[in-house]
């Protein structure tokens, strides 16, 4: 069983213009109006028949609350292994369980500003999984869930990519075989 760390506990770990590793700072003070480069995944978890979990951020996060959003988004501590990283957030936001987690977009990086200054600045290689077993969302972070066939998730997307978060709209361009895509 893995212990989550309280936030203010938690360590991400800071990058160079390069995007190799230069130290680590608590996750609590990292996400500001100035946000340094720091290292995080997403993940999108499909389920047997193919459709992509979306989750809508809780309105007490800090950046993007109650947004839709992919399945899962997270940061690795310093020596942990993403894939590690990505199931030991799968399990605390979502209580779930993926089987084997494909890399899709290993160069992935974004950054963005929330309407309140909140900036994500990351370098976020995102994976792909399909669920084992049932979901148990933690509401501090999942407001809502929905399992969604892929073309409608692009065609919502598309008509209102300011009620999905930004790392979402932009992974959906680029991941055309997952989200049905021509």
């Amino acid at each position: 069983m893995t212990i989550i760390e309280p936030l203010e506990q938690e360590l991400v770990v800071l990058l160079d213009e390069r995007r190799e590793p230069i130290g680590s700072a608590p996750k609590a003070t990292v996400h500001t109006t100035s946000t340094a480069l720091h290292l995080a995944f997403s993940c999108h978890v499909l389920d047997n028949a193919g459709r992509m979990l979306v989750t809508r951020r809780a309105l007490s996060k800090v950046a993007w609350p109650g947004v839709w959003t992919n399945s899962c988004c997270g940061h690795p501590a310093p020596g942990e292994s993403m894939e590690a990283a990505v199931r030991r957030r799968l399990q605390h936001e979502l209580g779930a369980e993926v089987g084997e987690l494909e890399l899709a977009l290993p160069d992935f990086a974004y950054r963005a500003v929330d309407a309140s200054g909140i900036v994500e600045n990351e370098v976020c290689p995102v994976f792909v999984g399909r669920v084992v077993g049932a979901l148990d969302p933690d509401p501090t972070e999942v407001a809502e869930w929905q399992w969604v066939e892929p073309d409608q998730l692009l065609a919502g997307i598309r008509a209102t990519p300011w009620a999905f978060s930004p790392w979402l709209v932009l992974q959906a361009e680029q991941l055309p075989a997952l989200v049905g895509a021509p």
